[in-house]
């Protein structure tokens, strides 16, 4: 009979002293939990959790470089098939309003400065939960469901900003000293690259200096979906949606003879009626 794997995790804070702390706090709660990393930025975070595989994340909402939702959204869409996907804890120092859209959606949530009383709370759901967790894959989908109503809860509850700009008519693509003006309904898809988007029509690719962050608010979500954390397509010009085992779809487009990867997160887009 083989012996348990110790549990492990990974802590995620870009203040040294809030992760040793919160080492230290884990160590004394929890002494077989391992920490197996500490990143001071989402990015560093997102790498290491794919390479370690922890059991828990503690993932601070704020970061540099990516944010804790972001870094729960990639690893959503980038885990691998086989391994139980990790159970997320966010730190967080967001007011209790907000805090109401993850009680809704099952996912812990630490509030700065974090209490030994809470965290002591934490770490007992933790291991209730991971003394009754089921097979990889059906975890790997109920962390994604929860991640998916809690991504839409925080989006729109997020406090206002600046006002709205208008939708996007042309886009404008300069090439040296040409500028191209490509008709909107033009675009079958747009893919992150860098620190570019590549606009991609029937006939050609644009590479313009822009952040998909940037371009969403200024496109309409009836007619462009995201699909992936990088790609945003027209939804007119789909022509086909296949689903695989794991829950990934894969999208053939009209006038292009590649395949564009839905992630898990947004698979759920395409179902028939």
């Amino acid at each position: 009979m083989s012996t348990p794997t110790a549990p492990t995790a990974l802590i995620a804070e870009d203040e040294a002293l809030l992760a040793q702390g919160l080492r230290a706090d884990l160590k004394r709660l929890w002494p077989e939990l391992h920490i197996a990393a500490i990143a001071d930025n989402g990015a560093t975070a997102l790498e290491q959790a794919l390479a370690l595989r922890p059991t828990v994340c503690f993932l601070d909402i704020r970061m540099p470089a990516l944010s804790g939702l972001e870094v729960a959204r990639a690893l959503a869409e980038d885990w691998p098939d086989g391994p139980a996907f990790p159970q997320l804890v966010f730190v967080t120092a967001y007011d209790r309003h907000a805090l109401a859209a993850f009680d809704a959606q099952a996912v812990d949530y630490l509030l700065k400065p974090v209490t030994a009383e809470r965290l002591a709370l934490c770490v007992q759901r933790l291991q209730r939960t991971l003394a009754h967790q089921g097979a990889a894959a059906q975890e790997l989908q109920a962390s994604v469901s929860r991640l998916r109503g809690l991504l839409d809860a925080t989006v729109g509850g997020a406090s206002p900003g600046p006002a709205a700009r208008p939708l996007l008519q042309v886009i404008q693509a300069q090439v040296g000293a040409t500028v191209h003006l490509v008709p909107i309904d033009e675009v079958i898809y747009f893919e992150a690259a860098d620190k570019y988007l590549r606009v991609v029509t029937a006939e050609r690719e644009h590479l313009i200096r822009l952040s998909l962050r940037e371009l969403l608010p200024q496109l309409d979500a009836q007619r462009f979906w995201q699909v992936h954390r990088g790609t945003v397509v027209q939804t007119r010009l789909v022509t086909r949606a296949r689903r695989d085992e794991s829950g990934k779809a894969f999208l053939s487009l009209k006038g292009r003879d590649e395949q564009i990867t839905v992630s898990r997160l947004y698979a759920h887009l395409f179902k028939g009626m």
